[in-house]
């Protein structure tokens, strides 16, 4: 297994209009991978965002007949790369709400992995901002590993990243890289983007990538944050794309630093059981008779 590879993250300022986004991921695969990519990820949301609720039911597709999955698989075979397509909206039939799914995908195409987001982003931001994702998305269930040519990959989505214990119990199950494709508010990416994925890398001594929407999005006029980001497992950032125009970035990984990291701080050896908090209540002087 090799240990050192590129990793291209693809940034996207995806419209509501699937074939034009499809046009740009596909330009985009073919730049990164001329630039020496061997692993080229996307983020969340890469099919399209929709203007509405209304819109992004309607226009979610099936698995078997989803455009975007369609490309990216055409992609990975085109440029003989990995591909992580990191998310979609994927209909079930038989199913009111729809997916918010993510795709490992070979160099020759093939699907090696899914992953639905399991945390719902449903949020009222000061600013205005609502969001409640689970009146349009079934959560996932299930943490997904998947084994690459160069070590074993955790998938999330997002709001994930909000979870400590998720990436946890993925580095103690084998995860050396671990994938967390974005669409991330303004507001909560100024606050806290950088300071939790850095966060996520040094706690669990893992890569983390995680390609980002950015700017202001055509059809449903919604701001994203960007910095599309790639970090060593000891907090390092390798690569950072900015937060003002759609592209991509290389990074350059030698995961040989995983155990580099671990070594230096074990602390994933070092977890304990104990009993769950009980809270302690303090004592109520009686008023004097």
């Amino acid at each position: 297994m090799a240990t050192t590879f590129k990793a291209g993250l693809i940034q996207t300022n995806v419209s509501n209009e699937m074939a034009e986004n499809v046009a740009f991921v596909q330009e985009q695969a073919r730049l990164a991978r001329d630039a020496g990519a061997d692993f080229i990820m996307t983020p969340e949301n890469t099919g399209l965002i929709g203007a509405n609720r209304t819109e992004t039911l309607e226009k979610a597709q099936t698995e078997e007949s989803h455009g975007m999955l369609a490309a990216c698989r055409a992609a990975a075979r085109e440029t003989g790369v990995w591909f992580l397509l990191g998310g979609i909206h994927v209909r079930v039939p038989g199913e009111e709400q729809i997916r918010n799914r993510s795709y490992l995908i070979d160099s020759a195409g093939g699907i090696v992995a899914s992953y639905d987001k399991i945390h719902m982003f449903d949020v009222r931001l000061a600013g205005g901002e609502n969001y409640f994702e689970s009146a349009t998305f079934k959560p996932g269930d299930r943490a997904v590993l998947a084994e690459t040519p160069w070590g074993v990959l955790g998938m999330t989505i997002c709001y994930d990243l909000r979870f400590p214990y998720l990436y946890r119990e993925l580095a103690h199950a084998g995860a050396t890289m671990l994938a967390i494709p974005s669409s991330f508010t303004v507001p909560t990416g100024q606050a806290h983007w950088h300071t939790i994925l850095r966060s996520r890398a040094i706690e669990t001594g893992c890569f983390v990538f995680a390609p980002a929407q950015v700017g202001t999005h055509k059809g449903s006029g919604r701001k994203t944050y960007g910095h599309s980001i790639a970090i060593a497992p000891w907090g390092e950032v390798l690569a950072d794309a900015g937060g003002e125009k759609a592209g991509f970035v290389i990074a350059e990984v030698d995961l040989a630093k995983v155990e580099e990291a671990r070594r230096m701080v074990p602390s994933l050896q070092h977890d304990r059981k104990y009993a769950a908090p009980v809270l302690h209540k303090a004592a109520v002087a009686k008023a004097a008779e």
